[in-house]
């Protein structure tokens, strides 16, 4: 497969509402292939299809022990709060502080065209919410406190 350039601020893309899938054909699931290879060759936990230049609503997560692919994810369920460090591939060398639910139930499409429920909690739940987040225009920065430049 192919790995792609992750796109960075300020590309307009990054800020696009992106469109809902309609059909999973051989396009669709070669990028998703695709973003799997640019998520692990960027070393990432997660990572939006717009991120590649894609506007359209997928996602990809890993936070180390199981790929998850949605298209079309929608959080149905969200519970108790938590705020923690996020960083993102398209900011890259940018923390902040993040507010986000402790829990979430997301809904969406697997590349069979199957639907699928996650219930996620810590990590799972945040990876989801910051990539769904993605397919609105929405970047982590929106919704930091206290953001740094790392080294």
């Amino acid at each position: 497969m192919a790995v792609y350039k992750v796109l960075t601020l300020p590309h307009e893309t990054l800020r696009a509402k992106a469109q809902p899938v309609t059909k999973i054909n051989a396009g669709v699931l070669r990028a998703l292939d695709n973003m799997r290879d640019t998520l692990y060759a960027e070393d990432g936990v997660g990572l939006a299809a717009p991120q590649i230049g894609i506007s359209k609503r997928m996602i990809l997560v890993d936070p180390g022990d199981n790929l998850l692919e949605l298209i079309n994810p929608v959080i149905i369920k969200s519970a108790g709060e938590k705020s923690a460090r996020e960083g993102c591939l398209s900011i890259p060398g940018t923390v902040g502080m993040v507010k986000r639910a402790l829990e979430v139930t997301v809904v969406g499409l697997n590349r069979q065209g199957e639907e699928v429920t996650i219930e996620a909690s810590d990590l799972l739940a945040r990876v989801l919410q910051h990539e769904i987040d993605h397919l609105d225009g929405i970047l982590f920065i929106d919704k930091a406190t206290d953001i740094r430049r790392e080294k």
